[in-house]
């Protein structure tokens, strides 16, 4: 079996490195994935999954920071000039993007889930010669947005788990739910698709991410550690203009009360109890230099170690932003865009990874856990699977990084996907007893 496994994962690894460079090419952000779920779609149709897409996958209505009408409708006509076709279109219409891919082996047997996150980041990607997409190529043709932080990769692994499913279906048994879930930056994406249902009657849920820490590729973690939970927040400070040298007194300055949050929000003191994040990523404000500020936008987060510690640094920065505006005498407007708890992986799974790849070639150690430090609204997932008596991990599949995750010079090595896929795939033969 693990030869005619390292000669099937052999057999599709060109294919899904060509894929992810395809992805990598034409980058989306959370909820514009239309492209994307496309393209995913129409690969997992080959292989016999039962999908469903855009609407199908998750509850609209539970969707945090969805982007403009403006946003949506400029990406529609975009992904329809790139040929996708209007049935799917209008699944996807109004920022429903993602799908859910589902195979049933016919043979009673446990239920298992795993999630494949899809979207992009706003970041302008690296034109250096060093930079290898850049070298080869495939470096993202979208200005402005990047895969800068793996997803490329991971919808490339659940591509290949698809195709691992398809190949070794008569070896396993029981049910397979394939999540590829839109717009987990910013902790939007999952929550819709949870509160769709698809996880309720999950026995074994598993998830993961490359990269994290740079590492030989080979190198897999079978649990991870701190998820930090966090808040996201658009904040609008609305004041009024006024000429800056004829009648400054007359105006209520937007730009200053921004600011003056922004400088509050860091001084936030710290809790005892653990680690605690703040951070104001984005500040618009202001038209011209001798024109007060009639308007300032942020784009701010908060995180804790844990959901009590998010829940701590969210009511602090909720204080100060109402707070702050008094001063200035404007007024705010405060929208919570993006939500992800904490989490913990059941550690039942360190013995599961272990003996499931101890003789793969490719897998050349299996670490029992690694800490993540960052948010993953896959946490919604993990703590629902949990929650309903399932259990699940989040595993880390690791590579070189030249450069660290959410940096225009990010990149993983490629053999990290062959890697993953067959982590995964002999993960499932072992839950299912075959292996």
């Amino acid at each position: 079996m693990s030869h005619s496994i390292n000669d099937f994962i052999e057999s599709i690894e060109d294919s899904l490195i060509t894929l992810r460079r395809e992805l990598h090419e034409c980058p989306e952000l959370g909820f514009t994935e239309y492209v994307t779920t496309y393209k995913i779609g129409r690969e997992l149709e080959k292989l016999g999954f039962d999908l469903s897409i855009g609407k199908e996958s998750m509850i609209s209505q539970s969707r945090l920071g969805k982007p403009s009408e403006d946003v949506l409708v400029a990406n529609e006509n975009r992904a329809r000039e790139m040929n996708v076709p209007n049935d799917w279109l209008e699944k996807m219409k109004n920022g429903n993007t993602g799908l859910v891919a589902q195979l049933d082996t016919g043979i009673p047997g446990k239920h298992i889930a795993m999630r494949f996150d899809i979207d992009a980041l706003p970041i302008f990607e690296s034109k250096e010669d060093e930079h290898f997409p850049y070298q080869e190529g495939f470096y993202s043709k979208r200005e402005g947005v990047m895969h800068a932080c793996g997803h490329d990769g991971h919808a490339a692994i659940g591509i290949g788990v698809a195709h691992f499913l398809h190949r070794y279906k008569e070896n396993l048994s029981g049910r397979f739910t394939l999540l590829f879930q839109p717009a987990e930056e910013g902790g939007r994406g999952a929550k819709p698709m949870v509160e769709k249902g698809w996880l309720d009657s999950v026995d074994y849920f598993l998830s993961g991410h490359i990269g994290i820490h740079s590492l030989p590729v080979g190198e897999i973690a079978a649990t991870t550690t701190k998820f930090l939970a966090s808040t996201k927040y658009n904040v609008v400070y609305k004041g009024k203009s006024a000429h800056a040298g004829l009648e400054p007194n007359e105006g209520r300055n937007a730009l200053l009360a921004a600011a003056a949050a922004s400088l509050h929000l860091n001084g936030i003191t710290r809790h005892a109890d653990g680690a605690t994040r703040v951070n104001v990523g984005k500040l618009e404000a202001g038209t011209g230099r001798n024109i007060i500020a009639d308007f300032a936008k942020m784009e701010i987060e908060t995180r804790g170690e844990t959901t009590a510690l998010s829940d701590y640094m969210r009511e602090e920065a909720l204080r100060i932003l109402k707070a702050t505006p008094i001063l200035y005498d404007v007024k705010e407007e405060i929208d919570i865009v993006g939500f992800a708890p904490s989490a913990e992986c059941d550690s039942e799974w360190v013995d599961i990874v272990q003996k499931a790849c101890h003789s793969s070639e490719r897998i050349k150690n299996v670490l029992p856990v690694l800490p993540l430090g960052a948010s993953e609204d896959v946490t919604f997932m993990i703590d629902h699977v949990q929650q309903k008596g399932g259990s699940a991990t989040y595993l880390v599949f690791a590579s070189p990084l030249p450069a660290g995750h959410h940096h225009p010079c990010f990149d993983f090595d490629e053999k990290v996907i062959p890697t993953a896929v067959e982590a995964l795939g002999r993960i499932l033969l072992k839950l299912t007893k075959k292996l």
